[in-house]
């Protein structure tokens, strides 16, 4: 290991009066890349220097300098975009002009996406979108990384390292499923249509986040139940959230356990059924308001934090409302004018007011929607939809795997990635001294 002292000096513009921290950070900001453009450029100089030196001590009167490349090589990564040219030797010996140091650092012929350019699902995918070609993915940190090795690599971990762990031993009680549909495709792009992408979230009681548990590309809930049945201690889950998808709740809601479907897909899914029973928007205004007026479903989340033991009777007449709703709603929704929505809401009344149940239950406040589910999903579909717009089941899955140590165990994620990118050669900080002083002042502060 070699070290080299880098002296930086910077010299900021200060306004007099109406700084903030807010304005200090912005131009902080706006100055990085450059401050990190030149660390990076007196960095490949040096490393150039050095290397040029070595090869001219050890064969004397083989190299000579021979200027610069024409070109500016322009380099992209997360850290921003740099630009160098390198300089030139000429070997007497092989008759030819060539840059060492391209050729020490392994840097690929052209302009080039490093670090930020191997992003997580690259590979994985039967159909991805890249920024570059897999050709340009030549070397990276001195190491050669083919397009195929990339993908050999993630799927071996997808595959091996990111298995679904047994679960029995933690006491989860409440259990949330949903699912989304994505496009798949299969060998030489044949459009196979959307399968369901289904996930399964848990928690282990009010005032505890939802964990991700599983997920699964196709599978129906009755497979998911049986995976479940295997790594959770089912028989202690008590409640199931869910917005009341077809199949949900008849496979994953156990003998005593309570559905609780979500209030806010309740609502929006009204006018929907209304439609599907002949009923246009103009004529759905009166059952709508009909709906939001019944006490269960204008309630919130906080409404219920607020509550007090005291207040029980209150809760109680709440609940005993929220029935009398449900029923002059199902009174003007007659089986022979609305078949379709009477069964809805039918339905509705049972699954979406478990929560008052509880509170009077226990005094405890569950949630009413399955916003941490859609939460998470959101964190991840609009990736999938970036990087591939049709994936296969196995490679959807595989990337799914990864994303999860990417986004659910963000701290295991740096060495996971270290580990596919070879980076345990890398240049490291070992010292950072730091001083300033005013340009219209004497005083120096070291």
């Amino acid at each position: 290991m070699s070290e080299i002292i880098i002296d930086l000096q910077l010299k900021f513009t200060i306004p007099d009066s109406g700084l903030t921290i807010n304005g200090i950070i912005q131009g902080m900001k706006e100055s990085r890349s450059e401050i990190i453009g030149t660390i990076f450029q007196t960095l490949l100089k040096a490393l150039e220097e050095r290397e040029i030196k070595k090869m001219m001590s050890s064969e004397p009167g083989r190299y000579v300098y021979n200027g610069h490349q024409r070109n500016a090589r322009r380099l992209y990564s997360s850290l921003g975009e740099f630009s160098y040219r390198f300089r030139q030797l000429k070997d007497s010996k092989e008759r030819g002009t060539f840059a060492p140091l391209p050729k020490v650092l392994s840097l690929p012929a052209n302009d080039h996406y490093l670090d930020d350019a191997l992003e997580p699902g690259i590979g994985l995918a039967v159909h991805t979108s890249y920024r570059c070609s897999s050709d340009e993915i030549k070397r990276i940190q001195g190491r050669s990384i083919s397009h195929s090795t990339i993908h050999r690599r993630l799927q071996i971990f997808a595959e091996k390292c990111c298995q679904w762990p047994a679960m029995k031993d933690t006491p989860y009680r409440f259990l949330m499923a949903d699912g989304t549909p994505v496009k798949l495709q299969g060998p030489g792009g044949q459009d196979l249509g959307k399968a369901e992408m289904r996930w399964a979230l848990a928690s282990l009681g009010s005032g505890h986040p939802f964990e991700l548990v599983g997920f699964w590309i196709g599978d129906d809930w009755g497979t998911i139940r049986q995976d479940l049945e295997k790594r959770l201690d089912y028989d202690k889950l008590q409640i199931l959230f869910s917005d009341g998808g077809p199949g949900i709740l008849e496979n994953l809601l156990r003998e005593g356990m309570k559905p609780q479907r979500c209030q806010w897909h309740g609502k929006r899914d009204f006018p929907y059924i209304l439609y599907a029973d002949g009923f246009k928007k103009a004529e759905q205004t009166e059952l709508k308001d009909k709906l939001n007026l019944i006490p269960a479903m204008s309630i919130t989340k906080s409404d219920l934090e607020k509550l007090q033991s005291e207040d029980y009777p209150l809760v109680e007449h709440i609940a005993e409302k929220t029935k009398q709703g449900f029923q002059e709603l199902l009174e003007i929704l007659t089986p022979d004018k609305y078949p379709k929505a009477r069964v809805y809401i039918e339905n509705l009344s049972q699954s979406v007011t478990t929560f008052l149940d509880w509170w009077l239950e226990k005094q405890e406040v569950i949630p009413l929607n399955t916003n941490a589910i859609e939460s998470a999903f959101s964190r991840v579909v609009n990736r999938i939809k970036k990087v591939g717009k049709r994936w296969s089941e196995k490679g959807l899955l595989n990337w799914l795997k990864i994303a999860l140590y990417k986004v659910f165990k963000p701290e295991s994620w740096s060495q996971v990635w270290s580990n596919v990118l070879s980076l345990e050669t890398k240049v490291i900080l070992s010292d950072l001294k730091v001083s300033y002083r005013w340009v219209d002042y004497s005083i120096t502060y070291p």
